[in-house]
């Protein structure tokens, strides 16, 4: 399977950054070039390929019986700033190798199996995760969609059609039985199945996410002339903000809460100035929707206490805030035993880190197939999983896709 380890490194190259590292945005011009690289490699090996209207690109291998309902597996391409080479890239490049494999074996499915390339899992252009999947599933309407826009306040539909993409948005979305089932296979992005000395992850509930923005207005001064009695500091106000969203996670009953301020700034930036505004994005997640909304709820509580306190002027919105998701039994246990089968140690887990497989779970039978990540690690340069560990992944997804479709 050298194959695909030539293709991912030579994905990783669309970048916008200098290798290791990637940056890959939606709808610029090294997002449009990897996906033109993509579809070439699967019309190359006579899979049909259709570009939906804002990108999402299905590439099908037809079945002995097209008019069934169709096994999906598959994931995304676009590379936070600064990112690595394995993120969501597995999922794509190794779908399309075990349906190369799968070919060798002259193996042909019943059901037709799809490989899709979504769009837009990661948040970097329009502040909201799994764009792709999300309006697939018809969890972002084309109504919502329409009024996203990015940090320079463009939008999304003028961008989306700029990069080429011109489609009806009402067609995004799929119809309730379009997939039989659905396997994604990932990296872990996190520790366990290193720690453990195992193979193969099996997904059996995917974690939910909520994220909010925050926006701050005090009071900006002369950083001498303002005494400390009178202040209405906004950065001060954003920092109080940053550590409770650490203790309300570290409460939490559940041992899933996480939460993060990704993103927390200050206007007008001048060590000399008071800070007048800020800005934070906050990402809080669970496993379990009840004390995930417990936490969320904790934090506008303690926002608004601080703000009062500090008399600064706020607004929070609620940009996502979305449902857990159970993966499918049966589907949980053909890919272990799928693992299994090849002689792989396995275990089933749950993802904390939410994908595109969370918005599929919401229509269809769902899990997904991590490998490990050396150290953990991820959405950095050096996140990697081995050649080894990718091919085993890919085998497990070949097996388990062999299975479901026949």
């Amino acid at each position: 399977m050298n194959r695909i380890h030539q293709e991912l490194d030579t994905l990783a190259r669309f970048s916008s950054s200098e290798f290791p590292s990637v940056t890959r945005v939606l709808y610029t011009q090294e997002d449009l070039d990897a996906r033109d690289y993509f579809i070439g490699l699967c019309e190359e090996i006579g899979l049909k390929v259709r570009v939906d209207a804002i990108g999402n690109t299905y590439a099908r291998w037809e079945g002995t019986a097209p008019e069934l309902a169709a096994v999906g597996t598959g994931s995304h391409i676009d590379a936070i700033p600064l990112s690595g080479q394995y993120d969501g890239t597995v999922g794509v490049f190794g779908g399309l190798e075990a349906i190369r494999y799968l070919k060798s074996l002259d193996y042909k499915p019943k059901r037709s199996i799809e490989l899709v390339l979504f769009t837009a899992e990661e948040p970097t252009r329009f502040a909201i995760g799994c764009l792709g999947s999300r309006m697939m599933s018809g969890q972002l309407t084309p109504e919502q969609a329409l009024k996203l826009k990015d940090k320079e306040g463009g939008f999304f539909n003028d961008i989306r059609e700029a990069a080429g993409f011109n489609g009806d948005l009402n067609d995004v979305k799929l119809f309730e039985d379009y997939y039989h089932a659905f396997i994604e296979l990932h990296i872990e992005q996190g520790p366990r199945l290193e720690k453990d000395n195992l193979d193969i992850g099996i997904v059996d509930k995917i974690a939910a996410p909520s994220t909010l923005i925050v926006k701050l207005i005090g009071e900006g001064g002369h950083a001498g002339a303002v005494l400390m009695p009178i202040r209405k500091d906004a950065g001060v106000a954003g920092a109080e903000i940053m550590m409770a969203v650490e203790r309300i996670a570290k409460d939490s009953k559940s041992e899933d809460t996480v939460a993060t301020t990704g993103i927390f700034d200050i206007l007008p930036r001048a060590v000399n100035s008071i800070p007048k505004e800020a800005y934070l994005e906050i990402d809080l997640r669970d496993t379990n929707i009840e004390t995930r909304d417990k936490a969320l709820a904790d934090l506008k509580h303690e926002i608004a206490e601080i703000c009062e306190k500090r008399h600064i002027k706020y607004s929070i919105e609620l940009l996502n805030c979305d449902p857990p998701a159970t993966c499918d039994e049966n589907l949980v246990h053909t890919a272990e035993k799928a693992a299994k089968g090849l002689g792989y140690s396995t275990k089933v887990m749950t993802s904390h880190a939410y994908h595109d497989s969370l918005f599929m779970a919401q229509m269809f039978p769902t899990t997904m197939i991590f490998i490990p990540s050396k150290d953990g690690v991820s959405h950095r340069p050096d996140e990697y999983s081995s050649p080894e560990e990718i091919d085993k992944g890919v085998q497990t997804l070949a097996l388990t896709l062999k299975e479901v479709a026949s």
